[in-house]
């Protein structure tokens, strides 16, 4: 029986530019400690035409518990810009109080 992880994989092969399933394959390689391909993907869905917000919000939550602050910092710096860009005032919210968190 395949694993989440496989499932996704196999459809993600299907449509390797669908935002969601790239989100919930991150959040999963999370799970399993693969720390770096989990934050490369938060990354490229980041850095797409039309960045997911809520990869900001998980990149820098992911990055401060590897107790990289200063790149948690930056990264909900801009996360809380683009939710703001989008309208996406309730994630801009939670970025602000995570960053304050962090300072």
């Amino acid at each position: 029986m395949a694993s989440r992880r496989e499932k996704l994989e196999t459809m993600l092969a299907d449509d390797p530019r669908d935002q969601t399933l790239r989100y919930m394959l991150a959040m999963e390689l999370e799970k399993e400690a693969e720390h770096d391909r989990s934050l490369d993907l938060l990354q490229q869905l980041m850095d797409d035409e039309a960045p997911y917000v809520a990869a900001f919000l998980m990149a820098g939550q992911q990055l401060a518990r590897l107790q990289r602050t200063d790149e948690a910092a930056g990264v909900y710096r801009s996360g809380i810009q683009q939710a703001q860009q989008q309208s996406d005032d309730h994630a801009a919210d939670e970025m602000s109080q995570f960053l304050t968190e962090l300072t």
